[in-house]
């Protein structure tokens, strides 16, 4: 365990290292959008791209609500799209330096640091249960050095979505039934795809709990648990609007709508990728990013019934789900940060018994990992 804290901070470390030197190498590809003190730092602001300046906002001022669009401005109702858990632990964590600006933001760090340390050893522990001590320690590697893990140590949810994912799911698996629920609420009141783990949980259950009807209740009462803090969310989002849902509505107003065909997006970038490859990378700005993100999502697809296979249904209707949703918005945008807490396919690469293949997934992943961490830190739109 100590091995594990030991590497997953130093990797931390050398990560911040790494966004240092991309920030001082190259040029910013947008202006800068938000800084951690009032004037540019090229090290802390590394940290602050894109939806952390959202997540400091609802932490110093609360969510509030104005009918309209979503706005950057204080009060507009596009915070409520972004669910509390990490704004609310950002704040409080940031009291310990102080009140400033720039204490909120460390805050936000040292959740996110934190949390991917702890995920690595709830990882590991996790893998455990179908993998053999090495094995499981591939799977918090390939976790960490995935081509979009940085998210894991910048202002965001992704390390601490990870964190209370991974406790709920190892909670079912071992029964216990009520760490589990917990750790499911509190990942449901952190991002709004939590909810989707309730019926592979259910499935876990059904498996797992004992025939006694002791046991088959505390499943069920750590089940409810899992949907209570998307409930309790709901709940506020209702005082603040009259609309209990109003938080689906706000990400809808940001352009973004799921309920299509899943396979429209994937199939539409084959074509274009096949066809005419440098006319489409070339020619649309957004092209580059979008590969990046929808091989990374085809690639899952892949994988998702080879998990299903090796490690069982749940784990893989786990995959499926958070990639259809995704999937169906017939977008890319945010599918590499998705794909980052699907611990599952991590798990099914541990187990590759080619040497040379274990070593190509390693070494793909550092060096595509390289290149994210340098498109975030220099402003590229990878979000």
């Amino acid at each position: 365990m100590v091995r594990i804290v030991a590497a997953a901070l130093g990797f931390r470390v050398l990560s911040a290292i790494i966004a240092l030197l991309v920030n001082l190498s190259f040029p910013l590809q947008q202006r800068e959008q938000f800084t951690v003190f009032e004037s540019t730092s090229p090290f802390w602001d590394t940290f602050a791209r894109y939806d952390s300046g959202w997540y400091y906002q609802i932490a110093t001022n609360g969510y509030t609500f104005v009918p309209g669009g979503p706005s950057a401005g204080i009060g507009k109702p596009g915070k409520i799209a972004f669910f509390p858990l990490y704004p609310v632990s950002m704040q409080y964590t940031g009291r310990l330096f102080g009140t400033a600006r720039a204490d909120v933001y460390f805050g936000g760090i040292l959740v996110s640091w934190m949390s991917f340390i702890a995920a690595s050893v709830a990882l590991f522990f996790l893998a455990r249960l179908d993998l053999n001590r090495r094995q499981a320690e591939r799977t918090v590697l390939l976790t960490a050095i995935f081509p979009f893990s940085f998210f894991f140590g910048m202002v965001y949810t992704e390390a601490l979505f990870l964190l209370l994912t991974v406790l709920s799911f190892y909670g079912f698996r071992t029964r216990h039934w009520i760490l589990g629920g917990l750790a499911g609420a509190l990942a449901t009141a952190t991002r709004v795809n939590g909810i989707l783990m309730l019926p592979v949980l259910a499935w876990i259950a059904y498996r797992t709990a004992q025939p006694t009807a002791r046991d088959r209740l505390l499943a069920a009462a750590g089940l409810l648990l899992v949907a209570g803090g998307v409930g309790a969310y709901s709940l506020y989002v209702y005082h603040l609007s009259g609309n209990p849902f109003e938080w689906a509505l706000t990400i809808q107003r940001w352009n973004y709508h799921v309920g299509g065909a899943p396979w429209t997006a994937p199939l539409r970038l084959m074509r274009d990728l096949v066809t005419h490859p440098y006319q489409y990378l070339l020619s649309n700005p957004m092209a580059r990013y979008d590969t990046l993100y929808g091989l990374t999502a085809i690639g899952f697809l892949v994988l998702t019934p080879l998990v299903w296979l090796k490690l069982g249904g749940p784990y893989g209707l786990f995959m499926l789900m958070n990639l259809l949703l995704p999937l169906s918005s017939g977008v890319f945008e945010g599918l590499g940060r998705y794909c980052s807490v699907l611990f599952p396919a991590f798990i099914y690469l541990a187990t590759i018994r080619s040497q040379a293949v274990a070593t190509g997934v390693i070494v793909f992943f550092a060096l595509f990992y390289t290149l994210g961490l340098a498109l975030f830190t220099s402003i590229h739109p990878i979000f």
